[in-house]
């Protein structure tokens, strides 16, 4: 069974390649992904992985790489710098082909070699401004 920072990794891995299908794999059936900037948490694979596919059309070249990792017993911590292109419908949002460089935190309970919970904190101003989306 991996460890949560080898289960990082592997996310890193399937999240750099923009493949939804690899990273839902990572999860757990009812896993939650809460996006503090974004509201609610969503909730299950099925909802989790529309999530990655409409994130993954919106900015097709998105990248993210890590500054640090953290692990202590089922809990991992990725602070990372990525950034990517507006070219694809990201909800009401048309492209623009603005592009966006973005740091942040997430925190990934992984439970028998699966992600369970996930929480991650990013600076939504800053990310729509630069991608000239108004900031609600």
């Amino acid at each position: 069974m991996k460890s949560p920072k080898e289960v990082a990794h592997d996310w890193i891995a399937a999240y750099n390649s923009c493949d939804p299908h690899a990273l839902i794999e990572l999860y757990h059936d009812d896993a939650e992904n809460h996006q503090v900037a974004f509201g609610a948490p969503l909730s299950g694979r099925k909802v989790l992985l529309e999530s990655f596919i409409a994130f993954f059309t919106a900015f097709p070249d998105n990248y993210t790489h890590p500054l640090s990792i953290f692990e202590d017993g089922e809990w991992v911590i990725i602070e990372w710098k990525g950034g990517g292109t507006f070219t694809g419908q990201l909800g009401d949002y048309a492209p623009n082909g603005k592009s966006y460089t973005l740091q942040g935190c997430g925190f990934l309970h992984v439970i028998n070699g699966k992600i369970k919970f996930q929480r991650g904190y990013i600076d939504k101003h800053t990310w729509f401004t630069q991608l000239q989306i108004p900031v609600a």
